[in-house]
């Protein structure tokens, strides 16, 4: 029962951070939401037995890509970005399209309601454990059958900091 209640709790908290993310005017708060929310799915993920795929999250996530989001942040001009447009004249279709989503999610959830009782966690026996563990399987599973879209969400992670950097490099008054 205290596991449950710990899963909608974070999943309350990683859901409300998310949505303060994306609607935050100033990148350093959205970047500290965005760490709350990490954090939150770490916490999920414990409460589901999957301690590494917790520590994982935490330390390349919330450690690593959170780290490097604030050194990005760091290169752009905050003031600068703090007066300009955050949002463009599309919000209309925008809002449309959210809400049709949200009616959809609702009716999903609402279609699924039985199936969002967590299952009782059954511990693995103890022989099968020794053999192959959990970060074990991780490993084996990143390597060999997600391998691609491993590689592929790496380079693109890297495409968005090389953007971004690149959107954010002041000109000199000699370029201009």
């Amino acid at each position: 029962m205290l596991q449950l209640v710990l899963f909608y709790i974070f999943a309350a908290i990683a859901i409300v951070s998310a949505i303060l993310l994306i609607t935050r005017h100033n990148v350093v708060h959205s970047a500290a939401f965005l760490g709350s929310t990490l954090f939150a799915v770490a916490g999920i993920f414990l409460t589901l037995h999957a301690e590494f795929l917790a520590g994982v999250q935490v330390i390349v996530y919330v450690g690593g890509i959170l780290v490097l989001f604030v050194f990005v942040i760091m290169l752009i001009s905050v003031e600068r970005a703090e007066h300009e447009r955050q949002f463009n004249r599309q919000w209309v279709i925008a809002l449309i399209t959210s809400a049709i989503l949200i009616a959809e999610l609702a009716y999903g959830l609402y279609e699924g309601r039985d199936s969002l009782n967590l299952p009782v966690a059954v511990p693995p026996p103890a022989a099968a454990a020794a053999v192959v563990g959990n970060s074990e399987r991780v490993g084996i599973a990143l390597y060999t059958t997600y391998l691609l879209p491993f590689e592929i969400a790496s380079i693109l992670l890297l495409v968005a900091v090389v953007g971004a950097v690149v959107l954010a490099k002041k000109r000199t008054p000699a370029e201009e």
